[in-house]
């Protein structure tokens, strides 16, 4: 009992550990922003980041399987979902809005995957599900209408896009825990993010700056891209990826209530980006939203 006690807080630090990193990393692409053309930032991380996951894969070599069409047809549907949607919208986004509303509209993660994991394993929602719904999505309108003199139509759009990426990666994460049940984690990461490179590479070709684009023209761009590529995506991914497989979705996606808190941290710390009121609203609103949208039944 004790050992599987100390497994428990092990596994908790490790994840409080990774949402640290996520919150950092919306500081750092909301900073490559500033300089390289989205689509180019997308390409560029997820090119690092499948080249990390592959590698690691060669070095472990876990037990060779073979993937029959439907599972090839679901990981692409989670490389198209959590990798390429979202990161195109994900860093689409980030150019239209701050890092700090970034941050704190992350905080729909949790909520969004709770919902999404009801509505595929037919768990039945109930009224405080109902009011964890409601209370989330207040807290993301008072995040984005709530800055003196913000317009929706500036503003609103860059908020919007970071959600509908948030909702993507919720989708594929609902997914992964169907898959995971016959694939282990290093297996599905290395293939969702070596897919998802191959459609970022096309995106980058046909809509984007293309591959004689802008790339970084300093060291310190290029270690944001590897640090965001290779620590940030392809690392804590696996991490992610192995807790929904251990846990499941909804309870894995509790411990994305610390990203907003450590995201605004840290683009007040790096970026002199300034909190007020309305952040700080917002963020209580979705984290108490997304509690009692996350909580079970036999808890409510």
């Amino acid at each position: 009992m004790m050992i599987r006690a100390r497994g428990a807080i092990a596994v908790q630090v490790v994840l409080l550990v990774s949402m640290a990193i996520w919150g950092l990393n919306i500081t750092l692409v909301k900073q490559l922003t500033s300089a390289l053309d989205p689509s180019t930032i997308a390409m560029l991380r997820m090119l690092v980041a499948s080249a990390t996951l592959v590698s690691i894969w060669l070095v472990r070599r876990p037990a060779r399987v073979r993937l029959d069409r439907r599972q090839w047809a679901g990981l692409a549907a989670c490389a198209f979902l959590m990798v390429y949607l979202n990161q195109i919208f994900f860093t689409e986004g980030m150019v239209r809005t701050s890092a700090t509303n970034g941050a704190l509209l992350m905080a729909l993660g949790p909520l969004v995957s709770a919902l999404l994991a009801a509505l595929a394993f037919r768990e039945r929602l109930g009224w405080v599900r109902l009011c964890g719904v409601a209370l989330g999505f207040g807290g993301v309108a008072v995040i984005i209408l709530g800055h003196s003199g913000a317009r929706l139509a500036v503003m609103g759009v860059g908020d919007l896009l970071v959600i509908v990426g948030v909702f993507s990666f919720s989708c594929g994460g609902v997914l992964i825990q169907g898959i995971a049940r016959r694939l282990d984690a290093l297996t599905i990461s290395s293939v969702i993010y070596a897919l998802g490179a191959l459609m970022l590479i096309g995106h980058a070709g046909l809509w984007g700056a293309g591959y004689d684009g802008v790339l970084p023209d300093s060291a310190w761009l290029w270690f944001l891209i590897v640090f965001s590529g290779a620590v940030s995506t392809a690392i804590v991914n696996l991490i992610w990826n192995n807790s929904i497989a251990r846990i499941g979705v909804a309870r894995a996606a509790v411990f994305l209530y610390w990203v907003p808190v450590f995201g605004a941290a840290f683009a007040a710390l790096l970026l002199d980006e300034q909190l007020g009121w309305n952040h700080l609203a917002g963020l209580v609103a979705v984290m108490v939203g997304t509690y009692l949208g996350t909580r079970s039944r036999r808890a409510a």
